[in-house]
């Protein structure tokens, strides 16, 4: 049977993408086979799509993320018909991804849709959502609790961030939301931020490697200087996880907010992370990590208008989360 895939392929040095009619004999292999019936867009699927990173061969389907039900399976965990989800691992980088009407997926990837979520949520999450969670639940093992004090969240009107600000604040934490665009201040205030601030007040000035203690945690997607910033200013005992990179992958720090605080640098991997610890963070984001509206948070596109929403990400235009439907 065939189906629609949103493709990219390799011409010289010039990546060309389009929607291609393909058959099920191409995509990878995989024990369990999903009519897909939602996907989500990533920072990571947009440098896929349009610059090639990350692609291990082309023609590629990319989308790192999708969600839908069961048509034919050889592993023995899911049966036909079971709604489940897939994101990660090599799925849109080195095997065929979400974007695609069809999916193979190796079994050991998929995990089944969890109580509390639809499909269309589980991809309003998507591996945002995961890393979000991700994020939080580190924190939280690592001792953080809303009593603890104030949480700092930069990059607060991306995926990671705008999710990590509704958790957050559904959890009862008193939240600062760190953003360059002044006109996103009321959406933030919406999902619950406590605090808006500006970006630049969040960055490294490179004078001072500790300064005044203000945050208890900080869920951090973006790194560079901002999170030189947030190591300098956590509180005594104070963790920040980090998932990202978009401004920086060069940290600028010592040692002493370590030895002199004893604060926590803690590594978020949303990729490769165990599914024990995947599955846990999946079944609290349909329990108490959901957010209580994700309307405000998504917006649906299709196939065709990928590589529009593609050039918005890479330009930082697109706030909070973007489902592919099908």
């Amino acid at each position: 049977m065939s189906f629609k895939a949103y493709v990219i392929r390799k011409e010289e040095e010039t990546i060309k993408s389009a929607v291609e009619t393909w058959e099920p004999q191409q995509l990878s292999e995989g024990e369990v086979t999903i009519a897909v019936s939602y996907s989500s867009v990533n920072y990571k699927d947009a440098l896929v799509a349009t610059q090639g990173k990350l692609a291990d061969f082309f023609p590629l389907i990319p989308g790192i993320d999708l969600a839908g039900t069961v048509v034919k399976s050889e592993d023995e965990r899911f049966k036909e018909g079971e709604a489940v989800i897939a994101t990660s691992y090599r799925i849109g980088t080195g095997h065929h991804g979400g974007y695609s009407e069809m999916a193979s997926i190796p079994g050991d990837w998929v995990v089944p849709l969890p109580d509390g979520l639809t499909l269309q949520e589980a991809m309003a999450l998507g591996t945002a959502g995961l890393t979000a969670a991700l994020s939080i639940q580190r924190l939280g093992d690592n001792g953080l609790t809303p009593e603890a004090g104030p949480v700092v969240v930069p990059g607060a009107t991306g995926g990671v961030g705008s999710l990590a600000v509704h958790m957050l604040a559904g959890l009862g934490y008193e939240v600062t939301a760190g953003t360059g665009k002044k006109e996103e201040h009321d959406y933030l205030y919406g999902l619950g931020a406590t605090h808006v601030v500006d970006r630049s007040e969040l960055e490294d000035d490179g004078e001072q490697t500790v300064r005044t203690a203000k945050w208890a945690g900080a869920v951090d997607p973006v790194g560079g200087k901002t999170l030189s910033y947030i190591l300098s200013t956590l509180k005594r005992g104070g963790s920040v996880a980090t998932s990202g990179f978009t401004a920086g992958a060069d940290v600028q720090t010592t040692v002493f907010p370590f030895i002199g605080r004893g604060v926590n640098w803690l590594g978020i991997d949303s990729v490769t992370c165990p599914m024990k610890e995947r599955t846990r963070a999946w079944k609290r984001l349909g329990d108490d990590l959901k957010p209580t509206a994700l309307e405000p948070v998504v917006q649906e596109v299709e196939l065709e208008e990928l590589d529009q929403v593609f050039a918005q990400i890479l330009q930082g235009e697109v706030r909070g989360r973007t489902v592919v439907r099908f």
